[in-house]
């Protein structure tokens, strides 16, 4: 399928889901990073010409990331009249969590809790606004290797470009005319302050990790196999104690 034949394929499929809802939702609630997924994502939304609230939500973010994400809202009110933008700033919401948590603090799991943070923000705002979660995760990510974080940014209500490869999200972004400089910015999941990037956190370029995913045989599919294993049960449905009869 050509390129723009998929942007308006998977913006019409968001439409058929509001209209195939038992309690249509009015609005479609989606969270923006300055990254290539969500803005992708977010403008595939506002294609559908349902409401749709876009919300940046820095927590110690880098002001590079965030620059993007403000440019990307710009870009998207510019272009689009059904869009409704808003910053959340986070921040001190993050410290008091942290702090009331600190007999409990890990690294790790304080990096997670900034991505569960923005997870119960956009719920709240989709609550407010009689609307659903739309998700921003790509097939390489959430459905190959699982780099996300489980009821962060994995709890969402639909996932549009779930079964897009990261190289065909970037040629979505060529196609629908997203700004150059997230495009070309390195992706990051933006939930460590020194901004490592998601390649050196996997430790695979994208384009290794989708060959690894479709070639048994690729030299890098040990590698690829081994993320998985570690992140399946994020993939795999909760594990239910079933009782004997």
């Amino acid at each position: 399928m050509k390129t723009s034949d998929k942007i308006i394929f998977i913006s019409n499929w968001i439409k058929e889901y509001i209209n195939s809802m038992p309690k249509k939702a009015e609005t479609l609630v989606i969270g923006i990073s300055g990254g290539i997924d969500s803005s992708v994502s977010s403008t595939l939304c506002a294609m559908t010409g349902i409401k749709t609230i876009v919300l940046s939500m820095p927590i110690k973010q880098k002001s590079t990331q965030h620059d993007l994400s403000l440019k990307h809202q710009e870009w998207l009110i510019k272009n689009f009249n059904n869009v409704e933008a808003h910053i959340l700033n986070l921040d001190k919401l993050f410290d008091e969590f942290k702090s009331s948590l600190s007999k409990f603090d890990n690294d790790h799991g304080m990096a997670n809790s900034r991505a569960r943070l923005r997870m119960t923000t956009l719920y709240q705002v989709a609550a407010a606004n009689k609307g659903i979660v739309v998700g921003t995760g790509n097939k390489v990510e959430d459905f190959g290797v699982g780099f996300y974080t489980k009821y962060g940014d994995g709890g969402v209500d639909i996932s549009p470009i779930a079964d897009c490869n990261k190289t065909e999200v970037w040629q979505l972004g060529k196609e629908l005319k997203i700004l150059e400089e997230i495009i070309k910015a390195a992706p990051t999941d933006g939930l460590w302050d020194d901004a490592r990037t998601d390649e050196g956190q996997l430790g695979l370029k994208y384009e290794e990790l989708e060959e690894a995913m479709n070639n048994p045989n690729s030299q890098n599919r040990e590698k690829y196999e081994k993320i998985r294993k570690l992140n399946l049960h994020k993939m795999a449905p909760i594990p239910v104690c079933k009782i004997p009869n």
